[in-house]
């Protein structure tokens, strides 16, 4: 049985920014909260888009390579769990706590203002450094804004990149590596990734439906989520993680979900759980043909159409790189201090598409039937690769 415990979470996305201001948006059940309509990243065209409101943290103290959104994101979300990681430093020393973060944009936004600029005035930016669009940049920012000196490294596997971050922390705890493990992820809103996925025909202009007939493709979103990971027991458990690379394509799942099915399995596995035992699951749910097609089957196939599940991916949009860390922090939320056993609403339209099999999508207001103990994320991404987290509240 694992013995790693999630301790501590801060968290940043379109629903808020903080656990209690998440968990409100999260469950409300009168309206889908969120993502929302704008033209900032896409003149000309509206797109519904999960973007950040609040103020962020201004990162000027800092050198140049390590300032940007991205890491204001993470610098947001890390003032949640400022006095746990803290106090870890002054129990096990800065050189026993490490850092280990998913991303795939880093600082990318600030390279295309850069450009602009350039091409605009004919020479760089001052406030630029190409360092800043550097994948480990993530993890350099924290180890500094923190004062940790224990490993510290960035996974960059698209959508599954935060979900492994998890499961990397996990093997260094056990490894005996370090005492303490700063992880998750964090990514920011570009014209990049909206041009990439838009060349991919995989952009919804509304409000993302996964699992409808009428699905058109994702929202992209923004957000940070980080997490004290430590062998110390605590309310939430790491119980299990799987991963797999199915590599059957560059963008598309394998159809028969059999990658992601061995991720599952394997988290199972190392949680000592039936499929049985899981309560809810939290679906990749990306609302494009391919992903909801796919990953139905997987469900149906473990669990047929009983079990409760949901994509938040309508309320946060897909935030790429940290989408596996935030929604791991969804499943946290519906295991602590939620004593009416809600469960994450499924927003859709209702309109099943009848070539998938059914599967129980949560109602907004629904309840579990007992207190959830066990929770399943899973995500799955570009290239195959795929990762599955469960998380349990003993």
């Amino acid at each position: 049985m694992s013995r790693v415990f999630l301790n501590d979470l801060g968290l940043v996305c379109a629903l808020g920014h903080g656990r209690n201001a998440v968990t409100a948006a999260l469950f409300a059940d009168d309206a889908p909260r969120g993502v929302s309509a704008t033209e900032a990243f896409t003149p000309g065209r509206s797109l519904a888009l999960g973007v950040v409101h609040e103020a962020l943290p201004n990162l000027d103290s800092m050198p140049v390579a390590l300032q940007g959104r991205n890491n204001s994101l993470l610098a947001l979300a890390a003032q949640e769990i400022r006095a746990a990681v803290e106090q870890a430093i002054a129990k096990f020393g800065a050189h026993r706590v490490a850092i280990v973060l998913g991303t795939s944009t880093s600082g990318v936004g600030e390279s295309e203002r850069a450009q602009r600029h350039y091409r605009e005035h004919g020479h760089w930016p001052t406030q630029f450094h190409y360092a800043q669009q550097e994948m480990g940049t993530p993890a350099q920012f924290l180890a500094q804004h923190f004062g940790a000196t224990g490993p510290a490294h960035v996974i960059s596997t698209a959508c599954s990149s935060s979900a492994k971050a998890l499961a990397s922390g996990a093997r260094l705890l056990q490894a005996g590596m370090a005492d303490a493990v700063i992880a998750g992820g964090a990514d920011s809103l570009c014209a990049f990734t909206i041009a990439g996925f838009s060349a991919l025909e995989s952009v919804s202009p509304t409000r993302c439906n996964p699992f409808s007939v009428h699905r058109r493709g994702i929202n992209i979103g923004e957000g940070a989520a980080l997490f004290l990971m430590t062998r110390e027991e605590g309310a939430v458990r790491l119980a299990g993680w799987g991963e797999s690379a199915d590599a059957h394509h560059m963008s598309a799942p394998d159809p028969s979900g059999q990658g992601a099915t061995e991720a599952i399995a394997q988290s199972l596995r190392r949680a000592g759980l039936s499929a049985e035992a899981i309560d809810y699951i939290n679906l990749h749910g990306t609302a494009t043909p391919h992903n909801d097609a796919m990953e139905s089957q997987v469900i149906a196939r473990l669990w047929g159409p009983s079990t409760p599940a949901s994509s938040t991916k309508p309320l946060t949009g897909h935030t790429l790189g940290a989408a596996g860390a935030i929604e791991a922090a969804i499943s946290w939320l519906t295991l602590v201090n939620n004593p009416r056993g809600l469960l994450p609403p499924h927003w859709w339209d209702g309109e099943t598409d009848p070539a998938l099999p059914p599967v129980h999508l949560v109602r907004p207001g629904e309840h579990a039937p007992r207190r959830p103990r066990h929770v399943l994320s899973q995500s799955f991404a570009f290239g195959g690769s795929n990762a599955a987290l469960v998380l349990g509240a003993d």
